[in-house]
């Protein structure tokens, strides 16, 4: 895809975001292959690059297509929203810093502007730094069948 064409397609009101990589680290044996920069870096790429260099949307409708939009499409419940009763899945970041490292010729580099992440209430980044804990689970939307 070029610039001009991921620039169009972000400026649609209905356009949400995703990733479909997989959760890679920068140790180990994820450096036996080679990613896509993305892979480290597609939500970082959105705040830092479309949002704060190139102004394509707003800092508010980016978290709107991160978060809440995706939930609503894939009809996934008590998730992409702060509200009473909803899993506690928030992010803490420097808008001043987000920032995607990662390249096609040194794709394992992790975003930098990350201070704190929570992942069902339990804080999994602090200021910047993993904490080890794993709270995470598989989340399905409602047509879910086992299919890959």
């Amino acid at each position: 895809m070029s610039e001009d064409n991921v620039k169009k397609k972000l400026a649609l009101p209905y356009m949400s975001i995703c990733s479909d990589a997989g959760s890679y680290a920068t140790e180990g044996v994820f450096l036996f292959q080679s990613t896509h920069p993305r892979a480290y870096g597609s939500f970082a790429r959105l705040l830092g690059k479309y949002v704060r260099e190139e102004k394509v949307i707003s800092l508010e409708e980016a978290i709107r297509r991160l978060t809440s939009l995706p939930a609503k499409n894939l009809r996934i419940k008590k998730r992409g929203l702060l509200k009473n009763g909803y899993y506690a899945d928030v992010v803490i970041f420097d808008p001043k810093k987000i920032k995607d490292n990662a390249t096609f010729q040194k794709p394992h580099q992790y975003a930098t502007g990350m201070i704190h992440v929570f992942v069902n209430g339990q804080q999994v980044l602090k200021d910047g730094e993993h904490t080890g804990a794993l709270p995470g689970r598989v989340v399905r939307g409602p047509g879910w069948r086992g299919e890959l």
